[in-house]
């Protein structure tokens, strides 16, 4: 952690009568990283964005927002976030100019600051074609694309998502998907739930695999996998004195495991992609000729098979 993440939850917990929803829940969030909270529907991911955001009061813990404490009755921190639910908060009858600019006036935005902004989003948002018309004409997407901008109005320094991608068309959701990639880049701290694999391999640094309100593991893809024992698989069709090879690519650092069949070299590796160029290079130094190579990375549902005992659907 830096030393002063954007975001810290401390020990969060959340009971609603016997129901333990969330318990002592912990994770950070720094600039620029987004953190994607990856769980099935009812593992405690939306009551930890709404202790996050302020707008539920926890029974333990803390919510830092670039140090400064946020519960349900703080101000200063809040102006600091970007909540976008996962139900629409748009106005059907507006256009999305004037959705923005009404609620960028909420946000107490006014002269050439609102008109720039409001500008600037619907570009960030896709819809700058679309902006006279209005939103209850939209298709599903777009208007998730509307309710995403609305959270971008004020410049927040934490863009709270919950599942902003259910239901939307594949060219949409690739377009939200982008929009929370150029965000980051820029500099945002993005917490991300979502219940989609594919969202979380693709948008975050770091994932928090959540389930019945615990996070059960924390950490890059590559950190999950191996946690649970997964390697990177390469395999290699060639032809040649095998042996000899396999010999060799068994000394280098990181194979964890050779074998080879029928023509095929299989190994086990720690990362593939900084071992192949070797691995190649060592088998063409055997005098073996190989006409095709493929690398199979094990991805998050393997790690959250593993560490859940379910599939992401169930």
């Amino acid at each position: 952690m830096t030393e002063r993440a954007v975001l810290e939850a401390t020990e969060l917990n959340k009971r609603y009568g016997d129901l333990h929803a969330v318990r002592g829940v912990s994770f950070h969030i720094d600039a620029g990283e987004t953190y994607g909270l990856l769980g099935p529907n009812g593992a405690g991911k939306t009551t930890t964005i709404a202790m996050v955001g302020g707008l539920l009061e926890n029974d333990g813990g803390q919510v830092l927002i670039e140090g400064e404490p946020m519960t349900v009755h703080t101000l200063d921190p809040r102006r600091k976030i970007g909540l976008v639910p996962q139900d629409l908060a748009i106005y059907p009858d507006l256009t999305a100019r004037e959705n923005l600019t009404f609620f960028a006036r909420l946000y107490e935005l006014g002269g050439r600051r609102l008109k720039d902004r409001v500008e600037n989003v619907l570009e960030v948002i896709g819809l700058r074609d679309r902006a006279d018309d209005r939103a209850g004409e939209f298709s599903g997407g777009m208007k998730r694309r509307l309710n995403i901008g609305i959270g971008l109005l004020h410049e927040p320094r934490l863009l709270i998502l919950d599942e902003p991608t259910v239901g939307v068309d594949p060219q949409s959701r690739n377009a939200i998907l982008e929009s929370v990639e150029a965000l980051s880049a820029d500099g945002m701290a993005v917490l991300y739930t979502t219940h989609y694999m594919e969202e979380a391999e693709r948008l975050a640094n770091r994932v928090g695999i959540i389930d019945q309100g615990e996070i059960k593991a924390e950490g890059t893809r590559r950190q999950l996998v191996q946690m649970v024992g997964e390697r990177d698989r390469i395999s290699i069709t060639a032809n040649g004195p095998l042996e000899s090879v396999v010999s060799d690519l068994r000394a280098l650092s990181g194979v964890q495991d050779v074998g080879a069949s029928d023509g095929q070299i299989t190994l086990l590796v720690e990362d593939a992609s900084a071992l192949l160029a070797l691995a190649l290079e060592t088998v063409a130094k055997n005098g073996a000729s190989v006409s095709s190579v493929v690398v199979e990375e094990p991805d998050l549902e393997a790690a959250f098979l593993h560490l859940t005992g379910k599939a992401l659907r169930d």
